[in-house]
């Protein structure tokens, strides 16, 4: 029994060591940050000197949306580390210190409190001695006898200046009263409304150190309330003169974070890769087909449900800045050119690592900056829809030869120097082709009209309906150069057999029967010489019962 006990006494020391290691303020720095479309992965560093054994690094003060399951802590030193379990605690935020506004309001209502002091005593005062003057002059003599009358008229005066004296002061202490009212109300409504801040994170970091020894930690997070949007300057040299079209596509980044932490300084990059996307397929769950049954009917006077309508997708507009020039000061003059990212591409992601040094705040504003750039030589076409617009637009085709994708984003388009609309890229995987679209061609000339419609009227012996439509499309080109053209149009197309829809001997055959496995929509791919006109047929006839009336609808997935 002694002997265990020994041992126990033996120990204690070591035990209490270390339950007593003290927690080490560990004082971090944000090095990098990579930039998710829908979140950021931020790694902070600091050195810290460890001393031999087991302590505690606490990181005060990170931003409430970390997730704390993201939490990663890697490190080296001089002598072994090892680490141990990693906690997020949530921490009251920071208390604001006293702005100007708060002391002012602070000052007033003090003031406030002594001019009430003030008010209150005159108030008894007043009292005071109205009571002393509701007494009888006989009894107003100090010894306790009746008063000469002949002092009367004195007391009088002197209850009467009394009350002047403190009725003047009690006027102007209530005047003064009013007036700090004002003050603090005025104060009050200029100061800005506080709004409630989540509380932060508290990290507190095991470690077990094998010596003392100065090591070098790094934190890593992932982090919500970030992200960034691609962005592109598509800027098209038409050619002539001998010169090919060339066409520089410049991909750009705009990345704004509200974290509720600057990032100040640090190792930008940008990643196609989503991080809070799902990891896996979704599962697939068995589908029962069954008979439709009719809608029990609504008793009267009820209102109808109305469909809702449906909704457009709505693109934002970004305007991308356009990069300037600058004139060195002796010549030869030399343009100014926007620092390009380095791109690391695998099968899998692309990251674009931005270079130097990155400051982001968290109040949202946007950062833009250029990627990369590269070079093609497109295939330049001219393209018109006449039935919805008969105006002809160029279009230059290329093929995505980067590494990394083209994500969905706007492209701010110009043609020869200038700026000529908006555009909108769609997701371009690498080695996939895609056309841009560069504005009106004003020198191809685009005419859409009808030259014959038939309906009938049904009989005792037709019981059908026919409506029969003529078109013709005319393209001229007035430019003094060939140039390729597409005319895209349409039929209608039906999915009940008892609706008919045939295309008539008369229309031009197109050159492609289905564009996009979108049916009904054809294509005519002609070269036009300069000066030259070209004239494309487009007839059908649909045929469907007369006690029946049909409706078009849009059908933009119909295959």
């Amino acid at each position: 029994m002694r002997k265990i006990m020994l041992a126990a006494t033996a120990l204690t020391p070591l035990a209490a060591g270390v339950a007593a290691a003290a927690d080490i303020e560990g004082n971090s720095r944000i090095d990098r940050v990579t930039v998710y479309p829908d979140a950021a992965l931020v790694t902070r560093v600091m050195d810290i000197d460890l001393p031999a054994g087991a302590s505690s690094i606490v990181l005060r003060g990170l931003p409430y949306a970390l997730d704390p399951a993201s939490l990663r802590v890697a490190g080296e030193g001089s002598a072994a580390i090892g680490i141990g379990a990693v906690e997020a605690r949530l921490a009251p935020a920071d208390t604001k210190a006293e702005t100007a506004v708060d002391a002012r309001l602070k000052g007033l209502r003090g003031d406030r409190e002594g001019w009430q002091s003030t008010i209150d005593a005159l108030t008894v005062k007043s009292e005071m001695i109205k009571r002393f003057a509701q007494a009888s002059p006989e009894k107003l003599s100090g010894e306790s006898k009746p008063l000469d009358i002949g002092q009367w008229n004195s007391a009088f005066d002197t209850v009467g200046a009394a009350l002047a004296k403190v009725g003047d002061d009690l006027r102007a202490a209530r005047a003064r009263l009013r007036d700090i009212d004002e003050e603090i109300k005025a104060v009050e409504a200029s100061r800005p409304r506080q709004q409630g801040k989540p509380p932060l994170r508290d990290i507190t970091i095991a470690l077990d150190a094998a010596g003392a020894t100065k090591a070098k930690l790094s934190v890593s997070y992932r982090v919500g309330g970030a992200s960034w949007r691609p962005a592109y300057d598509a800027k098209l040299d038409t050619g002539g003169g001998g010169r090919k079209p060339a066409l520089e596509l410049v991909r750009r980044a705009q990345v704004f974070q509200r974290t509720g932490e600057d990032w100040s300084d640090v190792a930008l990059a940008v990643s196609t890769t989503r991080a809070l996307r799902g990891s896996q397929a979704p599962d697939v769950q068995p589908e029962r087909i069954a008979f439709w049954e009719p809608p029990v009917p609504m008793a009267s006077g009820l209102a109808r449900r109305e469909a809702a309508p449906l909704t457009k997708n709505k693109h934002d507009a970004l305007d991308a800045a356009k990069p300037g020039s600058m004139v060195a000061a002796a010549p030869p003059p030399v343009l100014a050119e926007e620092q390009k990212s380095v791109l690391q591409a695998d099968a899998w992601q692309a990251n674009f690592v931005v270079p130097g040094r990155i400051s982001v705040p968290a109040d949202g504003a946007m950062k833009n900056f250029a990627l990369g750039a590269k070079r093609y030589e497109p295939a330049l076409i001219v393209k018109t829809s006449p039935s919805l617009d008969p105006t002809a637009y160029l279009e230059a085709h290329l093929e995505n030869a980067e590494e990394a994708p083209l994500l969905p984003g706007a492209v701010s388009v110009q043609r020869d120097g200038a700026f000529v609309g908006q555009g909108r890229l769609d997701m371009v995987a690498p080695g996939d082709g895609f056309d841009l679209g560069f504005g009106a061609d004003d020198r191809v000339k685009v005419t859409h009209v009808p030259i014959k419609r038939k309906e009938n009227e049904p009989t005792w012996y037709n019981q059908s309906k026919i409506d029969q439509r003529d078109f013709k499309t005319s393209v001229k080109n007035l430019h003094d150069f060939p140039i390729k053209t597409v005319v895209v149009d349409r039929i209608p197309f039906s999915e009940n057999s008892a609706i008919s829809v045939e295309q008539l001997s008369q229309t031009t055959p197109p050159t492609d029967k289905q564009v996009g496995d979108k049916r009904g929509v054809m294509s005519w791919t002609f070269d036009l010489k300069a000066g030259e006109q070209k004239d494309i047929r487009l007839a059908w006839r649909m045929k469907w019962p007369a006690d029946r009336d049909v409706v078009f609808q849009p059908a933009p997935n119909a295959r």
